[in-house]
């Protein structure tokens, strides 16, 4: 009967032990499997990115010569020779065209022997004058003898520097027989050619000066004040990675009365030899003090009674709450001025049932 008692409680011992460790057992693998299977709330999110309150404007203009002058000969004659090509980049000095020198040879010829004769001349009457000088001192002259000497040493005195001056104009005018560049430049037109008859003034090469470059564009009227004010900048379509200051130069007084835009010029100091004339450019006008902003949809702002706030995402999928500065408010945006940093993460939906001990896990993402 003892014997009896005592394996009853023996095995009442070891029932309730199994059940224990049964208990213990099925309790971890419920912790574990919690663990496990502990979810994570997908969350659309929006990459902040600031930029200028005032947005830029870009417009689309042309790459042409600061100066283009139509060079032409300084006096009339039969074009010899065209030395230059369009397109061809000429040096200072560099000859561009010749005339025929016949005939303005044969003018410094004429010019030189009037004034081997003046100078004949005023030797003679030179001499009568000293003559008459010496003649009037011993009294053997008259006074109107003498005055008449000295009148035509005068005269021939007047006709040599006439004369001198003559041959200088017509050396001149030799030399004026070819047509030199006086700036480097580029070719830009040939409006004549060997054979051909000019006058004096007549356009007969075109060059553009290739060291001020500028940047032509059509503004609206909306945009005066910025293309005054603000900043510019230019980049090419053949290296859109390149970009040159622009400053603006001249725009026109009056609108065009087709496109009711204004003509403006920007010159391009740092432009450098990629930056070739007729090119296309793109000019961008920004606004010179427009404050840095970012704009996010306003679901994504989160404000219970405190300052206004951001749930913010980090590569772990933890969340963090930022309170923000808000500028602004549009219908469907609103605009920071900061509080999170330039390319940050934040939700866009549905913070209210976030909370910072979450961890998320991003579907998508907008970019701002």
């Amino acid at each position: 009967m003892l014997l009896r008692s005592f394996f009853q409680s023996y095995f009442k011992v070891l029932v309730a032990m199994s059940i224990a460790a049964l208990a213990l057992t099925l309790a971890g693998c419920d912790k574990s499997t919690a663990e496990k299977s502990e979810p994570t709330r997908p969350v659309l999110v929006a990459n902040v990115h600031y930029e200028a309150e005032s947005p830029e404007r870009s417009f689309v203009g042309t790459i042409r010569p600061r100066i283009e002058t139509d060079m032409g000969f300084r006096v009339a004659g039969k074009v010899e020779k065209r030395l230059v090509e369009v397109g061809q980049i000429v040096e200072v000095g560099q000859p561009l065209a010749t005339l025929d020198r016949v005939d303005l040879k044969l003018q410094a010829e004429q010019a030189q022997a009037e004034r081997s004769a003046a100078t004949g001349v005023l030797a003679q009457a030179g001499a009568a004058e000293a003559r008459a000088k010496e003649l009037r001192g011993k009294g053997w002259s008259t006074d109107a003898q003498l005055d008449q000497a000295k009148a035509a040493a005068d005269e021939a005195r007047a006709r040599l520097n006439r004369a001198e001056r003559s041959v200088e104009l017509t050396n001149n005018s030799l030399s004026y027989a070819t047509l030199l560049a006086d700036s480097r430049g580029v070719v830009t037109a040939t409006l004549i050619d060997a054979g051909q008859v000019v006058a004096a003034g007549q356009p007969a090469i075109r060059v553009a000066r290739i060291a001020e470059k500028e940047a032509v564009v059509a503004i609206p009227e909306t945009l005066i004040g910025r293309a005054k004010n603000g900043t510019a900048q230019v980049s090419l379509w053949s290296e859109p990675g390149s970009k040159y200051t622009a400053t603006l130069r001249e725009i026109a007084p009056q609108a065009d009365p087709a496109t009711r835009t204004y003509l403006a010029k920007f010159s391009l100091p740092d432009a450098d030899d990629k930056v070739a004339l007729g090119m296309t450019a793109t000019l961008t006008l920004a606004d010179r003090d427009s404050e840095r902003v970012a704009r996010l949809p306003l679901s994504a702002l989160f404000s219970q009674g405190t300052a206004p706030s951001l749930y913010v995402v980090d590569d772990a999928g933890k969340v963090a709450l930022k309170p923000v500065t808000v500028k602004s408010y549009d219908a469907d945006d609103v605009i920071i001025t900061g509080g999170v940093e330039e390319g940050a993460k934040v939700v866009t939906l549905g913070v209210q049932k976030l909370d910072p001990a979450m961890r998320v896990r991003v579907v998508s993402s907008l970019s701002f």
